[in-house]
């Protein structure tokens, strides 16, 4: 038994390809082990606040010296963090948004990227990145966009997936695969979509 945390960011509701092939990615979990558990963090539904002096203030305030206003103005930072412990898998969607990801997932990046909690500040051999704490985790990327950006002219404008594999990995976690719903421009929606459904094939 698994605990998968699955994250969606798609502003679109039913129609978002990207909560479409988010739902195989969970059922197919579902499948392998009746018994894993999945928490679903809907960013669409969830008040996560871009970040502020003041939580960044909190941030660095060791928690025996925070006050309760301060304790109360990271609660949901300290609770999304708390689900990421927790779960073993990460699915996240991530539909690409004027080439980037949607807002509401960056904030969400924001709230969970802490010294100590998620990160240290600690160099191993010659690398310039922090080392990430969440190790022994793994994660599942989902998108979908207009253009093909996995390969052809557009790759190197892929800020999407790219962005994504790396912030995953300096914390930490392992990127197991990619899945995409791409060119939906050219090949339109549902050849898109029916491209990207077939690409979902997890090991058990």
């Amino acid at each position: 038994m698994k605990q998968i945390l699955h994250i969606i960011s798609s502003p679109k509701k039913e129609t978002s390809i990207s909560r479409i092939l988010g739902r195989k990615v969970i059922q197919n979990f579902k499948n392998q082990d009746s018994e894993n558990v999945i928490i679903e963090h809907d960013l669409t539904k969830i008040d996560i606040p871009h970040l502020t002096d003041e939580h960044i203030s909190v941030f660095f305030t060791p928690p025996e010296q925070r006050t309760e206003t301060q304790h109360a103005e990271i609660s949901i930072s300290d609770k999304l963090i708390g689900d990421i412990l927790k779960s073993d898998i990460l699915v996240v969607e991530a539909p690409m948004y004027n080439w980037n990801i949607p807002s509401t997932l960056k904030a969400y990046f924001d709230q969970i990227t802490r010294a100590g909690l998620t990160f240290k500040y600690e160099y191993k051999d010659d690398s310039l990145l922090p080392t990430g704490l969440l190790t022994g985790k793994q994660a599942y990327i989902v998108t979908s966009s207009g253009g093909v950006y996995s390969e052809g002219k557009l790759k190197d404008y892929d800020f999407t997936t790219n962005y994504l594999k790396f912030f995953l990995e300096v914390l930490g976690i392992e990127v197991i695969d990619i899945f995409r719903a791409e060119g939906q421009a050219i090949y339109g929606r549902d050849e898109a979509l029916k491209k990207g459904l077939d690409s979902i094939i997890m090991n058990s």
